[in-house]
């Protein structure tokens, strides 16, 4: 097979998961596959979200088909990831988690996760709280993501998988070798800029943190209303850190931070787990993060290039979703390559 002929643009999640199933469903060789990013593991820029994901399967996902199958299919298979990656110190690991709605939950996805999801049960009617719907309790994935970043790419790496730090202004640009034939674009945030690809439907959904020491949390606590949410989520190996949100500032580029979204972030989420404040409250920083977010959700296509010949395929706009249901995501990117090359019998 030629060298360098799988190129990925982008290193968050989505990058990642995307090489990982090339080479576990399509059987690549990793050798072949060449991840070109402007950000990689490790960096920090309000323009490169993976890092400052609260990091958990939780209920942020859309209930259309696609979106549930494609929690499924990560969900189930995070554990193979997790082994290769050295086990739960990679940071991703099994934690208790409740969640509350303001409105009803699609019936869809209830039936859906209570197929896969470990422990999932409804709360009963008369043991929510006041203003919620809907509430389930589970056992579910959480990531310390900037960590499981790190480990993710340095598995990939010890497999063949090669990294560079390279802006591509273009995604044409992205054909980097003479045997360059598959380009995966998995830019996020960075598809609406990106030339060639310039996607208007792309925008941000921004988020703010607070990041407590606080080891004594180790439970999930969620609740999503129709203009806000508030979430609670342990980072697993992460020396006791807890991610406190949040919000979902649509269109907002806005890098800041801002004290009183602290304050509020502090407020609701006591008041959501008020076990929080049973030791003094440490805080190791504040953070805003920007989702990729996508008008009609995410782009998962397959487009030739002509006359050229070569393939470009789409991978994006997994908002606040990406590390739930961005191995589905991959596995059907991967799945339309597969199409393609039994079509063309290549």
């Amino acid at each position: 097979m030629s060298e360098n002929q799988y190129v990925i643009v982008g290193a968050g999640i989505i990058g990642l998961y995307t090489a990982y199933e090339l080479i576990t469903n399509l059987g690549v060789d990793p050798k072949t596959i060449h991840v070109v990013a402007q950000y990689l593991p490790g960096d920090q820029s309000i323009n490169y979200t993976s890092p400052w994901a609260g990091g958990n399967f939780s209920g942020i996902s859309p209930s259309d088909p696609d979106s549930i199958a494609f929690d499924k299919y990560t969900y189930t298979n995070l554990s193979k990831i997790q082994r290769l990656l050295g086990g739960p110190e990679c940071g991703l690991d099994y934690l208790p988690s409740t969640e509350f709605w303001d409105s009803d939950l699609s019936s869809a996805v209830i039936a859906s996760r209570k197929t896969y999801v470990k422990d999932y049960h409804v709360i009963p009617e008369s043991e929510l709280p006041e203003g919620v719907k809907f509430g389930a309790k589970s056992t579910i994935w959480n990531f310390n993501c900037p960590i499981f970043l790190a480990n993710f790419q340095k598995y990939l790496e010890s497999t063949g998988v090669t990294f560079e730090r390279r802006v591509i202004t273009h995604i044409s640009q992205a054909y980097l070798f003479s045997s360059t034939k598959y380009v995966f674009n998995c830019t996020g945030i960075g598809a609406r800029s990106l030339g060639g690809v310039q996607d208007a439907n792309i925008y941000p959904t921004r988020g703010q943190v607070v990041v407590l020491r606080a080891p004594h949390i180790q439970e999930n606590k969620m609740r999503w209303g129709d203009d806000y949410c508030t979430y609670i989520i342990p980072r697993p190996y992460s020396n006791g850190e807890l991610v406190l949100g949040g919000f979902m500032g649509k269109d907002d580029w806005t890098a800041d931070t801002f004290k009183e979204q602290t304050d509020d972030i502090i407020k609701r989420t006591t008041e959501l787990l008020p076990a929080i404040l049973d030791k003094p409250l440490v805080i190791s920083r504040v953070a805003a993060g920007l989702r990729p977010s996508r008008h009609g959700g995410v782009r998962i296509e397959l487009e030739e290039i002509q006359p050229e010949g070569k393939v470009l395929i789409h991978n994006y706009g997994a908002s606040g979703y990406g590390y739930q249901s961005g191995l589905g995501m991959a596995h059907k990117a991967i799945e339309l390559l597969k199409a393609y090359k039994r079509k063309n019998k290549l």
